[in-house]
């Protein structure tokens, strides 16, 4: 196995005089308690940030856990025909009645977004709908149907906890390699700088928040357990990359981090001589202990499938693939919701996860073989651009490797300054911008002053950005903290419009 060693976060010279093996810890451990209370403190003062609304995509996955909870099985078309208006477009007729193109053979609706989320959430509106019953049979009058406030309430504030619990767990995987200032920033940056913002705070009831969260656990325990890992070790990987699997189908490439570190295995057991077949078979145990749990579950997606299509293995998409021309260029620079061209900040953040090499080889290579395989398959995608999407939303899963290659570059460049603090600076400064600019572009976005759909004209994108939007960010905010309901109805009109234009062309 490749040597991991979790102390070369540690600067030489970062003390003037030299400390003991325990100061050092102590020291170690008082820094990174102050950089997780500071993240901490910064979801709490953004917390009011969480939009407790269900719309698109998040229709889907809000349903499996309203629809199991209220009415107990796996109907959802209450919940297509309650879902905002632009969702009940082609899907709801003139007389209010869904469509038959709704159904599948098996006379269920044809909901092909994921589970996984549903169950993420499950704990939290259980509690809820538990608290409402209570309530109502004690003389409440709360509406016990998934849709009143305190779900929708419970739902965003839920989403909104697994999204920093991606960060905590994508800052502890950046401090194994950097110092926590670094890794802080790198952290923060990744937050405000990309298109997790969004999902974490705007889009709530979508997948993207939950995917980076399972992605950064398994990520994180992964490398905590990889010098030495037991069976049960290996059974409670497999069980987290079942639930990340649950949650966004693409999240199987992850398990090409463990099939190399598999390979990796095997090789140091045939290397081991008279050893070499115990060494082999209690590697074998481990791994079949991993694929076993990762397929127990994955039983709900197979499950909800079969219900759903008949076929525990039709995922429900019928997009068409392109596996010999993927738009790889297309994906990361277009103006259609490119991956960098949208959220510049993730350039330096994938340039960074090569430069993991030097501390540790496995976590280099399997990190950018991801990042690569990833970027085929949805260059491959029929709907690459992510159709409604700020940046291209696919990418959010990556999150934790983002910070790991971030803070990996933060580091490498402050090597090139000879003052530390002038180091620390110019970073935040390097990062703030990146933060303002997105801040400026969520905004455009949030508010159609571009297309949500389709490309956007980088001239008025520019123009917008030191024109209008620091015009309207006042009034934006005001409205979105105080008339949130207006607000986002107004957005829906806009949505709406939008499409029709889009249908008349």
């Amino acid at each position: 196995m490749v040597s991991f060693d979790p102390n070369f976060s540690v600067e030489a010279g970062e003390s003037q005089e030299p400390l003991s093996a325990s100061a050092g810890r102590g020291r170690r451990r008082m820094r990174r308690a102050i950089a997780y209370k500071v993240l901490i403190l910064i979801f709490l003062v953004t917390l009011p940030l969480s939009n407790p609304w269900v719309r698109g995509d998040g229709v889907g996955y809000y349903a499996y856990i309203r629809a199991v909870l209220i009415e107990h099985d796996l109907n959802f078309e209450y919940d297509w025909l309650h879902a905002n208006p632009s969702f009940r477009l082609g899907r709801v007729d003139a007389e209010g009645r869904l469509t038959p193109e709704n159904y599948t053979a098996t006379h269920h609706i044809n909901n092909h977004f994921s589970v996984g989320p549903a169950i993420l959430w499950a704990p939290f509106l259980m509690a809820v709908h538990g608290l409402i019953l209570g309530l109502n049979h004690w003389g409440g009058h709360f509406q016990a149907d998934g849709y009143s406030r305190p779900y929708m309430i419970t739902m965003a504030v839920a989403t909104a906890i697994y999204g920093i619990g991606s960060l905590c767990f994508s800052f502890a995987l950046a401090r194994k390699y950097v110092e926590e200032r670094w890794a802080l920033i790198a952290t923060i940056g990744v937050w405000f700088g990309s298109s997790l913002l969004v999902y974490m705070y705007l889009n709530p009831s979508w997948s993207h928040a939950h995917s980076a969260f399972a992605v950064g656990l398994f990520l994180w325990y992964w490398q905590r357990t990889m010098e030495h890992r037991s069976i049960i070790q290996w059974a409670a990987l497999g069980a987290i990359s079942g639930l990340m699997i649950d949650i966004y189908y693409p999240n199987a490439l992850f398990l090409m981090m463990p099939g190399l570190e598999a390979v990796v295995d095997y090789a140091q057991s045939y290397r081991k001589g008279e050893k070499r077949f115990p060494s082999m078979i209690q590697t074998a145990c481990g791994h079949l202990s991993y694929l076993t749990v990762t397929g127990i579950v994955l039983l709900p997606t197979f499950a909800t499938r079969h219900i759903i299509y008949g076929n525990a293995f039709n995922s429900g998409y019928t997009e068409s693939w392109f596996w010999t021309s993927p738009k790889l260029v297309q994906v990361l620079f277009s103006s259609n919701h490119g991956l960098f061209s949208w959220t510049p900040l993730l350039m330096p953040a994938v340039f960074g996860l090569a430069l993991t090499w030097k501390q540790n080889r496995l976590v280099a290579i399997s990190s950018v073989s991801v990042f690569l395989a990833f970027l085929y398959l949805i260059a491959s995608y029929q709907n690459w651009d992510g159709i409604s999407s700020f940046g291209n939303r696919f990418f959010i899963s990556l999150t934790p490797l983002f910070v790991l290659g971030l803070a990996m570059t933060l580091k490498f460049f402050s090597d090139f300054f000879v003052s530390r603090r002038r180091a620390l600076l110019t970073a935040v400064l390097f990062v703030s911008l990146f933060i303002l600019w997105n801040f400026g572009f969520v905004l455009q976005w949030g508010m159609h002053l571009i297309p949500v759909r389709g490309p956007i004209v980088w001239r008025t994108v520019a123009y917008n950005q030191f024109v209008v939007v620091p015009r309207r960010i006042v009034s934006t905010a005001r409205g979105y903290l105080f008339q949130r309901t207006d607000l986002m109805q107004r957005i829906e009109r806009e949505d709406i419009k939008q499409l029709n234009q889009e249908s008349s062309e």
